[in-house]
């Protein structure tokens, strides 16, 4: 009783957990699944769990998994007591809490996701306008973040756009709404690719490093006024056409929304940040079934299949994906091409840099 009261204490005071997620049906397919596996997950992972189709494919190998979410760079402040895994959305956390709980590598990394943005229209036209964005594709093309963070440190507005004042919805200071970097992964990696190039398509590796980049990234961060927790939460604004006009999501968000159709993406652009960060979603295994789950994950033909239902772009085959999105190419770079990784800081760099984008 006192480490599950721990447990809702901590969740309380973090904030990051915020929702509970049962991958796991109600009645057959329980009695056919032998283990139960508790995890702590990234929120943009919840509608995989969820899903029927990948609640079957596990039952039918012999799990049934709890899940429930959290903030990725959140899960550090939890009590993993109890839970067979964690599965933040990046490996700087997942490196942070397999040290933290002394788990072996290698750690399963199943599937990934690069960062975009998503652009109404009007936007993308007046970025490319001002040489801050091509378009490459129809519905498409690449962010150019050197361009982009000239903008933002110069304090560049729309309305100092070229053709930005046909758009009357195209007003303020120009920025990409972000998550908040220090709970939410997205965010973090927001900061990381952009210190990149700000630091000279260095990685911020030292002290001098992060004072150097620190007045850009808290530019970029303190812009945007309050930040949500979430990239799904932004990601919904977006499209419902109440968001903001630029909104850094993750690729596989748009990969799944393309497989939905409908109306909600007659006005998206995606842009692909000629420098960016990518998500690999790192399991930590805290127990040997968390391990196996974890195995399943990365090298199950089916729940792979499942994963690039939800855009996700499984590790070791881009054929995959590919595939699946053939249909979606005036959206999507399938090949990542012109699109170059940044690399990540280690979790303490990192942290630091998000204390002081925050202020």
């Amino acid at each position: 009783m006192r480490r599950i009261t721990g447990v809702i204490l901590a969740v309380l005071l973090i904030g990051g957990v915020v929702a509970a997620v049962v991958a796991g049906r109600q009645t057959g397919d329980e009695g056919t699944a032998t283990k139960t596996v508790r995890a702590v997950i990234g929120s943009e992972k919840a509608a995989f769990f969820a899903d029927a189709d990948v609640v079957q494919a596990l039952a039918a190998k012999g799990y049934t998994v709890r899940a429930e979410t959290s903030g990725s760079w959140a899960m550090e402040e939890l009590d993993l007591g109890g839970y067979d895994l964690a599965f933040p959305s990046s490996q700087a956390p997942a490196d942070e809490l397999a040290e933290k709980y002394g788990v072996r590598e290698p750690l399963p990394r199943p599937f990934y996701s690069p960062l975009v943005v998503v652009a109404h229209g009007a936007a993308a036209e007046v970025l490319a306008a001002n040489g801050i964005a091509m378009l490459d594709r129809s519905r498409g093309g690449t962010l150019r973040m050197g361009a982009f963070l000239d903008a933002a440190r110069a304090d560049r507005t729309w309305q100092q756009l070229k053709g930005a004042g046909e758009h009357g919805e195209l007003t303020g200071t120009l920025y990409i709404a972000s998550t908040d970097p220090e709970t939410s992964n997205s965010g973090a990696l927001y900061l990381a690719a952009a210190s990149y190039v700000a630091n000279g398509n260095r990685v911020v590796a030292s002290t001098a490093d992060v004072e150097r980049t620190a007045p850009l990234m808290r530019t970029l961060v303190q812009v945007q006024g309050a930040q949500k927790s979430s990239s799904d939460a932004a990601f919904r604004d977006f499209t419902s056409g109440v968001g903001d006009p630029l909104v850094l999501v993750y690729e596989s968000q748009v990969s799944a929304l393309l497989r939905e159709g409908g109306d909600s993406v007659a006005d998206m652009t995606v842009l692909y940040p000629d420098t960016t960060a990518t998500s690999d979603h790192t399991v930590v295994p805290l127990t040997e079934p968390g391990r196996a789950l974890g195995d399943l994950l990365t090298g199950d033909p089916e729940l792979r299949r499942l994963a690039v239902r939800h855009g996700f772009r499984p590790q070791g085959a881009t054929g995959e994906f590919t595939r699946a999105t053939e249909a979606h190419t005036a959206f999507l770079n399938q090949q990542l091409t012109g699109v170059r990784q940044a690399p990540v800081p280690t979790y303490e760099v990192l942290r630091d840099m998000a204390r002081r984008a925050r202020g």
